[in-house]
This record gives structure tokens, sequence and C-alpha cells, in this order.
């Protein structure tokens, strides 16, 4: 305790000296702590505003840039196919249409998307229910519609379960309303405001043996990748071209890009804080040597009363110690401050999903940037100081 005290006696009688000392510490800390706070954050909120995509399925389409684009599309006797793959639970035309959506003298133009039981956007829903696999294989006029199409045809509000509504020239009868999405500028409603049997639209909307892409829903999420090649190769062995190019889509694929670019953003501005904090240890280990030079008459002192190497060893390495504290300390508050204001006005607003702060991290991260600068920085004037000659010391002028 009497070291801490020496230390803090040390340093706040030179204050300017020491805020210069650790200015670099203070820079570095903050942009680390800072950019790991933004990265987790927006990584986090990203990965919640896709918490409605579910990740059992992946979508599978022909490359838009081949010259064949047209003889790779996904027909109706490929489905059968892909659907006796080991780790294929369903494979289903990926079938989506733009229409008018009417209820009485209340329209607009939607998407409708066609999906099985199991539906991309997993979203909750407010009222009602989705539809079953008995109305999925008689092909029923059902849908469930998204809030904002709700909003739009149904202003009154109440349950419109069981309420009819026109899509085209259909009559469809309403099941369920999926819940309010969270409100950001980024909107993340995978599927359509209208969701429908996929069976349904297939019969409606599709004429002849094309279906230009698929669907898959796999049994083990774990493998996807390979069940991704697996039906790549099928779809090419059953044209007899293995040049035939095609592309997947699925959560997995997404979020891994997502946490990619926030993955090498930190690096990037982690490798210039460890600059910043190894300047600032050159910094902290230049003037402890300084202070050990203007103090060499007062070691001299201690040491011919009595004081051991230990002793004056540990005295410099506390002072080190309690210099980096306060840099690192400070630096941290203001990395925390800076990630929180960022996440709380723009990453919230852009995404409508409010991370938690990653405090321990930070804190740990902090931690772990005190000790290394300390061993690293303050031990040769510490152990400078502690091995000066007493007699030399005390000669010093």
């Amino acid at each position: 305790m009497m070291h801490i005290e020496e230390a803090l006696n040390v340093i706040f009688g030179n204050k300017i000296r020491s805020l210069l000392t650790v200015t670099g510490l203070i820079i570095g800390v903050m942009a680390v702590i800072a950019i790991q706070v933004l990265g987790s954050s927006m990584s986090g909120a990203l990965n919640g505003a896709l918490g409605n995509m579910t990740d059992d399925s992946f979508i599978i389409f022909p490359s838009a840039t081949q010259a064949n684009a047209v003889k790779a599309s996904v027909t109706r006797t490929d489905l059968v196919q892909l659907s006796a793959l080991p780790n294929v639970k369903l494979a289903i035309p990926l079938v989506a249409q733009t229409d008018l959506v009417r209820n009485g003298h209340l329209q607009a133009r939607y998407f409708i998307s066609g999906d099985p039981v199991e539906p991309f956007n997993n979203a909750p829903l407010q009222f009602g229910r989705r539809f079953t696999q008995e109305e999925i294989d008689a092909g029923r006029h059902v849908a469930v519609i998204s809030d904002r199409a709700y909003k739009k045809l149904f202003p009154g509000g109440g349950d419109p379960v069981g309420q009819s509504m026109y899509v085209g020239s259909h009559r469809y009868l309403i099941l369920g309303v999926l819940s309010t999405p969270k409100q950001g500028l980024i909107q993340t409603n995978f599927g359509g405001d209208v969701s429908a049997p996929y069976t349904t639209l297939l019969r409606d909307y599709v004429h002849g043996q094309r279906i230009g892409a698929a669907r898959v829903i796999v049994k083990d999420s774990s493998s996807m990748s390979l069940t991704e090649v697996a039906v790549i190769k099928t779809l090419r062995d059953l044209r007899g071209n293995q040049r035939l190019e095609y592309n997947t889509f699925d959560k997995a694929q997404l979020t891994k890009g997502i946490n990619s670019i926030f993955g090498v953003m930190t690096f990037v501005v982690a490798f210039i804080g460890a600059i910043s904090l190894l300047v600032a240890g050159i910094g902290i280990m230049n003037i402890l040597l300084v202070s050990v030079t203007e103090r060499t008459r007062e070691i001299g002192v201690r040491k011919a009363i009595g004081a051991t190497r230990t002793q004056i060893l540990l005295q410099f390495f506390i002072e080190a110690l309690v210099l980096c504290g306060i840099g690192c300390g400070i630096g941290l508050v203001l990395g925390l401050a800076i990630g929180a204001s960022v996440n709380s006005f723009a990453i919230v607003k852009l995404t409508g999903y409010a991370p938690p702060i990653p405090w321990i991290q930070a804190a740990v991260t902090t931690l772990v940037f005190t000790t290394a600068v300390t061993i690293g920085c303050g031990t040769v004037p510490a152990f400078r100081a502690a091995t000066l000659d007493p007699i030399e010391a005390l000669r010093y002028e």
C-alpha cells in the first residue's frame, strides 16, 4: 500500500509529464476497445436481424452469367432426385410472384412466396397459425400475411384470421399474421408479404417443367455445405454437363460473410492499436528511466538506510503498473463510451436490435494490455534502479 501511495505521489507530482506519457496508451486502448465493442455490437445486431431466417435450408439457382443459364434451370423432375439425397429432407420449387392483393377497396402489390410447412421466414405469429401439410398437399388457397400487409389491408386492426382476400384473381383464406418486426433501417423480412403453399403457387403461376430455382431443406444443418455440393453435382449429372454453374444461399453463408468483415476490421484496428501501445510503452520506459536517473541519490539514501533490491525493484515496478493502469483505465472508459454511443445512436437505429455491450471482454482486454505494457516496459527501469550501487548513487549529483 505504501508503494502505491508513493507511486501516486510521483505521478501526480509531475502531472503534465505523466499525462503526455500515457496519452499514447489511452489512444491505443480506446481504439481497440471501441472497435471491439462496435464489431461485437454490429455482428450481434445483424445476426439478431437474421434470426427469423431458418438455418436448416438453402436456396440453389443457376448462375445468370453463364451462357446456358436456361438449360441449368431446376425442373420439377429434378426435385424428386434431390429429395432422395442422404441429408435432404425435402426439395421444393422456389416459387415467388408479385401480384395485386386486395381486401375490399384496399389493395397493394405484394411479393408472394410459396412455402412448405417450414417457411424460410420463421418469425413468430401475432394472429392465427401457419398452413398444414394437408393444406399444402391439397394446394389450397390459404395464406399467412406479414405485419406490413396486415396494416395496409386491415387498417382497422383486429384479428383477420378466417377472413378472405384476393391475390390476383384467386380468393385466399387468411390463416395467420406475422408479428411486427424489429424497427430499423435494414429490413430483414425473408420471404414474401404473403406466404402461401408452394403447391398452390406452382399450380397458379408456373407452367411447364422449368421452375428456375429450388429450396432444399436438410436434416442436419452441420452438413449443409456438403449437401450443397452434392445437390450441385446431382444437377450437373442429370444434365450430363459438369460445366453448369449454380449458386447457393443460406443463413450460415450470410452470417459468415458478415462476421468475416467485422473480423478484418477488428484485426486492422487492433494492429493499429498495438502499434500505438508499443509507442506508448516505449514512452513509459523512457520516462521511468529518466525518473530513475533523477532519483539516483534518493535510491542511494534508501539503500544506505537498509532498503533491499527487492523493495527498490517493487517500488519502481508499481510506479510502472500504476501509470499503465491509469492510462489503460482512461482508454477503457473512453472506448466503452464511444462504442456504446455509436451502438445506441447508429447500430440500433440501423438494425432495430440492441445487442449487449461486451463489458467483460473489454475489461479483460484492458487488463491484458495493462499487464503486458507493465511487464514489457516497466521491468528494465525497475531492474536498473534496483541494481544501482548505493555508494555511487550517494555520490551522484
